[in-house]
């Protein structure tokens, strides 16, 4: 740490990539919605320009990343500057929160009132799930995918709990690769029940929010995963002390915060929406 600064209210050079990631994001959504656009013959959708946005997305995720991490092995992570990095990731994380909220009022506004299939009025004596929908049942595989996911979460802090409280680096590297591995077998669990569900995206409610909800979620836990491997290899490389390893922190708060999400997913979608 021969560059550490020697004042802790260190001001980072100004970066392209929050306006390139926002620009990103834009175009994928705007590809995103001309893709499942409705579909006429004098104007069939493509879905480049949803591609487009996305690997402009995956672009700047990896180099602003890689941006921040040379700016912590090069010491401009001052004890100030980390601890804007972990307010600044406990506000994403609420914004998470109120991202997969919208999807559970979706699913219990519908399952409590159910409405005709346009939308503008109840239907009387309304039951959910709808007719001619089979569930999937809460106590098979999907409580196998809940112990896989809280088992890789006390792996996460074991991790956690080696290098902040031991400096363990053998237990924190095992650790890591044991979430990430029981995260991978969460992903494949769950592919493997999409496969076999007995009702689809569209053309119903109940198929519409489920799989918004719980895919939303499994595309979390693939982002959680690479996070977590990401550590592992930043880990390898030497770049975690007990005194500062602001990384590893977000990567196990956002692995946290995913196992919430699915127990109450399990809870109110699979037991009790399922019912």
């Amino acid at each position: 740490m021969a560059h550490e600064k020697n004042h802790d209210y260190h001001i980072l050079p100004p970066s392209i990539w929050p306006f390139a990631g926002a620009l990103s994001g834009f175009t994928m959504l705007l590809g995103f919605v001309l893709a499942f656009g409705e579909r006429t013959p004098e104007s069939i959708k493509q879905p480049y320009v949803f591609i487009v946005g996305t690997v402009g997305v995956l672009y700047v995720m990896y180099a602003w990343w890689s941006e921040v991490v040379h700016e912590s092995n090069v010491g401009d992570h001052t004890p100030v500057v980390r601890l804007g990095l972990r307010y600044g990731f406990i506000m994403f994380i609420m914004s998470e929160v109120m991202f997969f909220s919208a999807w559970f009022w979706a699913f219990f506004k519908n399952a409590i009132y159910p409405m005709d299939p346009d939308g503008m009025s109840p239907i009387v004596d309304g039951v959910w799930p709808p007719v001619g929908i089979e569930t999937f049942d809460p106590w098979h595989l999907p409580l196998i995918n809940t112990l896989i996911l809280l088992c890789s979460g006390a792996a996460c802090t074991w991790a956690h709990h080696a290098l902040a409280h031991e400096n363990n680096r053998k237990d924190t590297a095992t650790g890591l690769i044991v979430a990430v591995l029981l995260g991978l077998i969460f992903t494949v669990f769950q592919a493997y029940e999409y496969s076999h569900a007995a009702f689809g995206f569209s053309g119903n409610i109940y198929g519409a929010t489920f799989f918004m909800a719980t895919g939303f979620h499994g595309f979390h836990v693939i982002i959680g995963t690479i996070f977590l491997f990401v550590c592992y290899l930043r880990l390898r490389a030497g770049h975690f002390t007990p005194e500062k390893h602001v990384g590893f922190e977000a990567a196990a708060w956002y692995w946290h915060f995913v196992d919430v999400v699915w127990l109450f997913l399990f809870a109110a979608v699979y037991i009790w929406g399922g019912a």
